[in-house]
């Protein structure tokens, strides 16, 4: 099969999704590739739409072990008809649970036909500097994994003349989902005297939970705590206060500090 052009879906609030996908669609070295970003809302407004003659590689982060909740309307929306699909998930080296499989089966729905699927590590949110999880992941190693990876996709499209030919893919998980996908409403930002307004914080969130006048102001009902308005302040002046989020974090970097590797199956 020959693929006419690759559309690269992500939403990636910290960039470690966004990486991935991108080493992949490197790997795959289409002629044409687009790259499309549903990290912000106004993104998400508009459905996909995608044809057999396009590849389409989704990938999206791991909130809970599950698809982020914010995301399923959206990929349900999605419009294509016999679309080879390249399914990715992101995880901060804790597990994935069924969040490959859910994606996998969410796509299907929608009239994709998933070709490969693959699980990789980028930094945790809850990293930081005290407590850190997968930190700088993806890294160099993993980046290396996903241009193979995007490699041995397109040598597998290249060795079929129609889609019909692709057998299932198997992914590791289990229906009904485990867990809930439902995120902490929770009160945990800091944030000190350096903060200058700059509104890098407001620009970087994903929901628009933190007030583009007043960062100091955060809607918790929004937030998905991902941790981007704290990883991007230049002043560094937002931080984790004391409870259920820091707490995460330490668990985090104490019980899971051994390095996973990517999966891939294809």
């Amino acid at each position: 099969m020959k693929m006419e052009s690759v559309k690269s879906v992500y939403f990636s609030p910290t960039g470690t999704t966004k990486a991935v996908v991108q080493g992949i669609a490197h790997g795959i070295n289409p002629n044409t590739m687009e790259l499309i970003d549903i990290t912000k809302p106004d993104a998400r407004k508009q459905p996909l739409l995608t044809s057999e003659n396009e590849l389409l590689v989704v990938g999206v982060p791991v909130y809970m072990g599950r698809v982020p909740a914010l995301l399923i309307e959206w990929l349900n929306a999605i419009q294509a008809h016999n679309t080879p699909t390249v399914c990715v998930v992101v995880y901060g080296n804790r597990v994935y649970d069924d969040a490959l499989l859910e994606l996998k089966n969410i796509v299907m729905k929608c009239g994709c036909i998933p070709i490969a699927c693959a699980a990789f590590i980028g930094e945790h949110s809850f990293s930081n500097s005290e407590t850190p999880t997968a930190q700088g992941r993806p890294d160099e190693d993993d980046l290396n994994h996903a241009k193979v990876f995007g490699h041995k996709i397109r040598e597998k499209l290249q060795s079929i003349s129609l889609i019909s030919q692709i057998s299932d893919v198997y992914v590791p998980g289990i229906y009904p989902y485990r867990g809930d996908s439902k995120l902490w409403i929770v009160d945990f930002i800091a944030v000190s005297d350096e903060c200058s307004q700059c509104g890098i914080c407001a620009e970087k969130c994903p929901v628009g939970a933190v007030d583009a006048e007043n960062s100091r102001l955060i809607d918790t009902e929004k937030c998905i705590t991902c941790c981007a308005c704290i990883k991007n302040c230049p002043q560094s002046a937002r931080s984790m206060k004391p409870g259920l989020v820091k707490d995460a974090s330490v668990r985090l970097h104490t019980l899971y500090s051994q390095r996973k590797e990517p999966e891939c199956f294809i």
